[in-house]
């Protein structure tokens, strides 16, 4: 669903997988006079604009890539070891009992104002994500058994948290990104961080530690950013970091639009949709690019529907449709009547895999291999609505056992023409069996707002990220989860396995022994296999395809190893 950038604990988050990275645009023949040296500079494109430049409130991809390149961490997870990594923290270490971590800033680190990075914001950073001001999806990672981190500034560059007890993901979810306490400590403390650094605001005032520095939005156009002068990261010569002078991202209407401006020479990276992928590697020579397979997609598309109380009780009557969506003979019904097959042959052109278990088989380590799939079954599926008081009438219309007509919304994000395909399979499926599925692509921010925001949707297609640490789902999986899009933010669990899925969270975050933890998120994906509030689709394989002139570019299934590195070739 969203896909929380990787900066960002990388989650989920939220983030929903919408973007995709294009890039670079070096024109062709524009060298200096002098040097004869290829202009270094790095064009990406998104569907969407971004809703704000304020970190801790983004919640979906289309805001967290425009700002991924501004922000960094104390430590990051490098893709290719799946190790952490020091960043702004050089170092680290841990107390005996696990439960206090002192890490030790690097000295010298500025922000791209010139200013001196300390201690001082660290502690800011955590402090707004706690603030109950500023409703934001760290706050349900950052937290065990729902109470924060404590942390204590020791020196300007020394920082210790103390933890309640032991916490096993705690590495993974510390590199949340850290923002400047001179830029937004008064906001912050006048009770205005959720509303400050809008899109309306000037990018100079978006100050971060990033390698780049925004220089100009347009909206519906692009965003253009700049080497950040004050980074603190050097190459092994000792040259200053990034290698790339400029960057851009492309706001698009559609992967149609992204597709046809790889091709034409205007960008040098492209994520290809999978019909995209045989053509592109035929044309490999002539294009001068590379076409390379990264991994089984780490997300999946799936289908959740709305048990929100909020939009279907109003007036003391309740709409039907919240009967449907809390039923399991619904539901079970609705998942057999997907055709991951058709689905994986027909739009991703066999490059795909069938999704069972929330986490991805990427996810060697966490992912459950014992699920049984959800067969394709059509005349199950019958059987199941039948059982559950379900029955058409004379004209072969669905209905419930109160004679309401079985109707409902289909939403996804417009452009993404995947997910628009998969949603026609599926309204062909769901209407043979009598249903009314009104198929209605919107807007990406359009799509949030609703999800998010006024609640107003039946039934949704989005995706999830995923990531290494399944920990970074805690906001997903939380009854009182920001992002438990099915009915999120409750003030206590609506059922006993929204109960038990909240208990589970906590016990996976403080099992310490590895062999433990494994079983317990195992039986988180058994409860999302049983409950369905997540009805899964298919993953697709991920490719890359790049142009040669782009060096250091190493996609893996878990993110970029060293983005910092990457440059066009002299």
């Amino acid at each position: 669903m969203f896909n929380l950038p990787r900066l960002y604990i990388s989650c989920l988050s939220i983030l929903f997988s919408t973007l995709i990275f294009t890039a670079c645009s070096s024109k062709e023949g524009e060298k200096s006079t002098e040097a004869k040296k290829a202009k270094q500079e790095i064009v990406t494109a998104s569907l969407s604009d971004p809703k704000t430049f304020n970190l801790i409130m983004s919640n979906e991809t289309s805001s967290t890539a425009v700002l991924n390149y501004l922000f960094e961490g104390l430590i990051r997870l490098n893709p290719k070891t799946l190790e952490h990594e020091p960043m702004l923290a050089k170092s680290w270490e841990v107390s005996d009992d696990g439960k206090e971590w002192t890490f030790h800033l690097r000295e010298g680190v500025r922000w791209s104002d010139g200013k001196k990075f300390s201690s001082a914001d660290v502690l800011f950073t955590f402090k707004a994500i706690y603030d109950p001001k500023v409703p934001n999806s760290l706050k349900d990672i950052v937290s065990i058994d729902g109470k924060p981190f404590k942390l204590e500034k020791l020196d300007d560059l020394t920082v210790k948290f103390i933890l309640p007890k032991p916490f096993a993901p705690f590495l993974s979810v510390i590199g949340v990104a850290i923002i400047p306490e001179h830029a937004l400590g008064k906001a912050l403390e006048d009770g205005k961080f959720a509303d400050s650094w809008g899109i309306d605001t000037a990018p100079k005032e978006i100050v971060g530690t990033g390698p780049f520095i925004m220089t100009k939005y347009v909206p519906a156009q692009y965003v253009k950013y700049m080497r950040n002068p004050f980074y603190w990261m050097k190459d092994d010569a000792g040259k200053r970091l990034p290698y790339l002078e400029e960057r851009t991202i492309l706001i698009v209407p559609d992967q149609n639009t992204m597709y046809i401006k790889f091709t034409a020479g205007q960008t040098d990276i492209h994520s290809p949709r999978p019909e995209e992928v045989e053509t592109l590697k035929n044309d490999s020579k002539k294009l001068d690019i590379n076409v390379k397979r990264v991994g089984l997609s780490t997300g999946s598309s799936f289908v959740t529907f709305n048990r929100n109380p909020k939009y279907f009780i109003k007036d003391e009557i309740t709409d039907p449709k919240l009967k449907w969506f809390t039923d399991k003979f619904f539901l079970q019904a609705i998942a057999h009547a997907i055709d991951k097959e058709s689905i994986i042959s027909n739009t991703m052109f066999g490059l795909g895999k069938p999704a069972v278990a929330e986490i991805s088989e990427e996810n060697k380590t966490f992912h459950n291999p014992n699920l049984t799939d959800y067969a394709y079954d059509l005349k199950k599926a019958e059987a199941l609505l039948k059982e559950g008081g379900y029955k058409k009438d004379r004209d072969d219309v669905l209905r419930d056992g109160e004679g309401n007509k079985i109707e409902f919304d289909l939403n996804t994000n417009a452009g993404n023409r995947l997910r628009e395909q998969i949603c026609s399979v599926l309204k062909e499926d769901w209407e043979k069996l009598g249903m009314k599925v009104n198929y209605r692509p919107l807007e990406f921010n359009s799509l949030v707002e609703k999800l998010m925001s006024n609640f107003q949707w039946d039934a949704i297609m989005i995706a999830l990220t995923g990531g290494h640490e399944p920990h970074n789902g805690a906001n997903v999986h939380r009854s009182s989860g920001n992002l438990h899009f099915w009915n999120p933010r409750q003030e206590k669990p609506a059922t006993e396995w929204e109960a038990k899925l909240d208990r589970l969270v906590e016990e996976g975050a403080s099992e310490m022994n590895l062999e433990k933890r494994i079983k317990i998120y195992h039986r988180i994906q058994e409860i999302y296999h049983e409950e369905l509030p997540m009805i899964l689709t298919a993953r697709q394989d991920d490719y890359v395809a790049y142009k040669n002139r782009i060096e250091n570019y190493e996609p893996h299934v878990f993110g970029l190893f060293r983005p910092e590195m990457i440059k066009i070739k002299e």
